[in-house]
């Protein structure tokens, strides 16, 4: 771990830190060969993937609605209670940020212009498995689609070594409103998202977080299939001063730990006790953590740093641009103000990012690795797309004549600026 003043890092170790490199380029060529073959041999390739990485020997892809059923009678009462509020509040948040369906507007007389929200006509969601399910997944790559309007939403989810699927990834993604579900992970997932399969018709766009075999397979499919963004092993930046508890920042920075032996955990603290309590908090608390080997060496690479003034902490933090940004400080509120670069941020003691993961409504589906500089995290505008339209009257026509001809003559564009002048000729 580091621990060192901000201004004392090297250029090695800020480097290390900025970048992130989640090792997309160690594994491109195994991919590559991966999505390569599901392109050529369809379903008999991922079966063949499905044994050799999950153990699991299938006879199906596509989940029955039979197992669906069963898988509800398996899971106890709380947890679809559970699985419902969250629901309820993914659909809450997400229903806000749905954009009106067509607006028009006139920009000057005659001359009216607009648009009209479509929604994508497929997706596919990609829920992780390995070493743990992740139904929250679920709820959150499918919710969305499901707001936007989106007509065929399919997952996509690594089985058991026996054949099954986690049955509260199964709850989870039918209540999301998966209208088909297949057991089939990884890279070749993906592939068979992107590219279709004898079993799997292709989407449009795939979403959902995953490893670095996923994310390099989504990189490579973008020219057949749109992707969210790629992401990497999870992380979390906390900025803290005095007013904040070392524990509570502690227990933060475990519980982005114990996803992977690579998520990273970075603490800008602008008082120097505070980052001193915190490493002794972490050397307590990673001990008695269920997952104590994998928060362990997640701590490995991590980071507790000092800065001079919050305002060095929040340069910091737009550099890093975190997957989760939790701030503890005083004002909250007034230091959110001045972050641009971030997937999700929790404000205040009792906003953990566990919240976002779960509960609160927000999306936990996230840019990582810096991509947070320019893309935007999960949302109901990723399963849309926009078209312009425009209406023009004769008098309208006239109103822009001149600006047109102008501009495309100066093109040399000159039958662009006939097509407007033919249209107003006086009639004979």
């Amino acid at each position: 771990m580091i621990t060192k003043m901000l201004s004392e890092l090297s250029d090695e170790d800020l480097q290390a830190l900025l970048s992130r490199d989640v090792g997309i380029s160690d594994v491109l060529n195994a991919v590559n060969e991966i999505v390569m073959e599901v392109g050529e041999k369809g379903d008999e390739a991922l079966f063949k993937y499905t044994e050799k990485f999950e153990g699991a020997r299938l006879d199906e892809l596509r989940v029955s609605e039979d197992e669906i059923d069963a898988a509800y009678d398996l899971v106890e009462e709380r947890l679809k209670e559970s699985l419902a509020d969250a629901a309820d509040n993914i659909f809450q948040f997400h229903s806000q940020q749905k954009d009106r369906e067509m607006w028009l507007t006139e920009v000057a007389p005659g001359v009216t212009v607009g648009q009209k929200v479509v929604p994508l006509d497929s997706v596919g969601a990609y829920v992780p498995g390995g070493r743990a399910s992740y139904p929250s997944s679920a709820l959150m790559s499918v919710i969305p689609a499901k707001v936007a309007g989106v007509s065929r939403i399919i997952v996509c989810t690594p089985p058991k070594a026996d054949g099954s699927v986690t049955p509260l990834t199964l709850v989870a993604a039918d209540m999301a409103g998966a209208d088909e579900i297949y057991k089939v992970g990884g890279a070749q997932a993906i592939a068979a998202m992107g590219l279709g399969t004898e079993s799997i018709e292709r989407v449009q766009k795939i979403v959902g977080p995953g490893n670095v075999y996923v994310t390099a397979a989504k990189m490579l499919l973008r020219g057949s299939t749109e992707i969210d963004f790629p992401a990497g092993p999870s992380e979390v930046l906390i900025i803290a001063d005095r007013t904040a508890d070392p524990g509570v920042i502690a227990a933060d920075m475990i519980a982005q730990g114990e996803h992977d032996p690579k998520s990273i955990s970075v603490l800008v603290a602008t008082d120097d006790l505070l980052a001193s309590a915190v490493v002794e908090e972490l050397a307590i608390q990673s001990d008695a953590a269920y997952r104590s080997d994998i928060v362990k060496q997640s701590l490995d690479h991590s980071a507790v740093l000092l800065a001079n003034d919050i305002d060095e902490a929040l340069d910091f933090s737009n550099a890093f641009a975190p997957e989760h940004l939790e701030i503890m400080t005083a004002d909250p509120l007034g230091a959110f103000r001045s972050i641009r670069n971030a997937g999700s941020v929790f404000l205040g003691k009792y906003t953990p990012v566990a919240a976002g993961d779960y509960a609160s409504g927000t999306n936990h589906v996230l840019p990582t690795s810096g991509y947070a500089r320019v893309f935007s995290g999960l949302n109901v505008d990723h399963f849309t797309k926009k078209i312009s339209v425009q209406m023009i009257t004769d008098d309208g026509l006239l109103g822009l004549e001149d600006t047109i001809t102008t501009l495309a003559e100066a093109e040399g564009l000159k039958a662009h600026a006939e097509s407007v002048r033919r249209r107003l000729e006086p009639k004979e």
